[in-house]
């Protein structure tokens, strides 16, 4: 885990963004040994942490969402909680980060940073062999962030870098950012308002995110 973060941190210290999934197994990151468990390499602190929600449109318009989790009937969950392996970085500092519910309650890595659309029901179609079908899980959501950071990149006419810390010191901190998750919960984590252990800050606002990180004031979503 300390090698492969130091890649990370050398990605981040070039200008390279990379996005990770956060799971599709709740808190307990599929394991049954009682503990709960965030995913790695989501938990490094050089990571964008993607989580997930489940979309409900109306009339083919962004109605609400809440946090993915459809283990009930064995369809997954978002995965998201503290960290007992890294340390609470930084730029967390002023997110409320919970300490872990683990033996010893540490106080780590928040996971995670933002979050997108997981369900597979709402998910993301995609052509295999010619046929379409329709996928989800965090796995979608992490592709769906490089996308649109990769669009934030060329509108800015360079890269972010960093944008996992970016996200807590001058993305969050402005209003109309994200989409906050205030319901559902992962197993050991509920939603709330603000930055939670299902969803992070919630999910993206593309252009006030530019806008925030133009100086710009964002604009209402």
């Amino acid at each position: 885990m300390n090698e492969f973060n130091t890649l990370l941190e050398d990605a981040a210290t070039l200008g390279i963004t990379v996005c990770i999934a956060s799971g599709d197994n709740g808190s307990t990151d599929g394991l049954t040994d009682g503990l709960q468990h965030v995913d790695f390499p989501a938990s490094s602190p050089y990571a964008l942490a993607c989580g997930g929600t489940k979309l409900t449109t109306a009339s083919g318009n962004y109605a609400k969402e809440e946090v993915w989790n459809e283990s009930a009937i064995q369809e997954g969950s978002t995965g998201g909680g503290v960290s007992d392996f890294f340390p609470k970085p930084a730029y967390q500092a002023n997110a409320n980060i919970p300490v872990s519910v683990n033996p010893g309650n540490p106080v780590g890595r928040g996971v995670p940073d933002v979050a997108g659309d997981a369900d597979p029901v709402t998910g993301y179609v995609v052509y295999v062999d010619g046929q379409a079908s329709v996928i989800g899980g965090t796995s979608a959501v992490a592709p769906l962030w490089a996308g649109l950071t990769a669009r934030i990149n060329g509108s800015l006419g360079k890269r972010v870098g960093d944008l996992t810390s970016l996200v807590y010191t001058q993305i969050a901190t402005n209003a109309g950012t994200f989409h906050d998750i205030t319901s559902g919960g992962n197993g050991a984590y509920s939603a709330r308002p603000g930055w939670d252990a299902c969803t992070g800050w919630g999910t993206p606002v593309g252009t006030a995110i530019l806008a925030a990180l133009t100086g710009k004031v964002p604009a209402k979503p």
